[in-house]
């Protein structure tokens, strides 16, 4: 089969280029699908266009979530069947060859929004490490795709959230996607710790949940939270940091600073599904496959609200345009997803 994928060739540049998808490769342990939509996700996916961590090898072959249609039945995925449109973490190919996570789509569920569902269990996994409970104040800075929705999805919890965000474009999205409080970054870490101090009473909030992976806004997330309050990072932190480290250590240890514990909230901490013999415990109580589902539910019940969040629909072959869009022009590219439809 003559395929297609996009690449980064280089730092700061992305590309289509063309190859063969060796159909004799195909084994029981895999799923193919011919992709509909892929997903961007801007964190990591931008750390390798930019090469932000300066650790990548190049070329990187980049992709996080997607839609297709199965062209190949592996035997280790009994619910994915020849001809079904299935959500998988496959990449930005025509051709996808998935070894982890397959699922079919619910019915209702719009194929194209679709890949947006990883955002959701990616932002869910703040709220699963979390101790808030029902009537609990939570901060979340950066309002991006998983910001968003994990936001979203701590106010289905219970917690009154505050979305913090530089860019008033995704404050904005933020409110029409229902996010009660909203902050914005532009005028210093002051007035953003005043505004929530403001909101809550004086009291700080019993969590903050890191959603940009910049490990420069740390103590402004220590600034926010109340004493024995929680730091949960859930983006990943990249580039250099320079920083006298007594500072941070003190947020955990001093009571005068808090009493903070510092969380992380990586979605490769639960196995893709319950029974997976690599896991620590065969019968966990969550699993990617099983926080898909429930993501699947809340979108296509609108209780998680995604629409708004999806700001681009690009072909392929304008990857250059995507990645540079969601690099600089923060304001307009929040979601983007790549159309490979016919």
């Amino acid at each position: 089969m003559r395929g297609a994928r996009v690449a980064f060739p280089e730092p700061g540049g992305a590309e289509l280029q063309s190859l063969d998808a060796d159909e004799g490769q195909w084994a029981a342990n895999e799923v193919w699908i011919k992709t509909c939509y892929s997903l961007i996700s801007a964190g990591t996916e931008g750390a390798a266009f930019a090469n932000a961590t300066g650790t990548h090898r190049y070329p990187v072959f980049p992709g996080y979530a997607s839609v297709g249609e199965v062209i190949h039945e592996g035997s280790d995925f009994p619910n994915a069947r020849k001809g079904d449109l299935v959500f998988t973490y496959g990449g930005h190919s025509r051709f996808a060859r998935v070894r982890q996570l397959c699922l079919p789509l619910p019915e209702g569920l719009d194929p194209s929004h679709a890949p947006m569902a990883r955002m959701a269990t990616v932002a869910m996994t703040a709220l699963r490490v979390s101790n808030l409970e029902l009537g609990n104040w939570a901060a979340v800075i950066g309002q991006g795709q998983v910001g968003n929705m994990c936001a979203q999805l701590l106010q289905l919890a219970g917690a009154e959230t505050i979305g913090i965000d530089l860019a008033q474009r995704r404050l904005e999205l933020a409110r029409e996607c229902g996010i009660r409080h909203t902050l914005g970054a532009g005028e210093g870490e002051q007035s953003v710790k005043e505004g929530v101090l403001a909101l809550t009473g004086g009291r700080g909030v019993e969590a903050t949940v890191e959603a940009i992976g910049n490990p420069r806004t740390i103590h402004l997330a220590s600034q926010l939270t109340g004493r024995l309050g929680e730091v949960i990072l859930l983006g990943s932190p990249r580039g250099t940091f320079e920083a006298d480290v007594t500072q941070v250590l003190n947020y955990v240890h001093l009571w005068s600073n808090g009493c903070l514990t510092f969380k992380g909230a990586h979605e490769w901490r639960y196995p893709v599904r319950a029974g997976d013999t690599r896991a620590r415990d065969p019968q966990p109580k969550h699993s990617l496959e099983r926080n898909t589902r429930i993501a699947f539910e809340l979108m296509r019940d609108e209780r998680l609200r995604y629409r708004p969040l999806r700001t681009h629909v690009l072909r392929p072959e304008q990857a250059q345009e995507a990645y540079a869009g969601l690099r600089d022009r923060k304001d307009e590219y929040v979601g983007v997803v790549f159309d490979w439809t016919d």
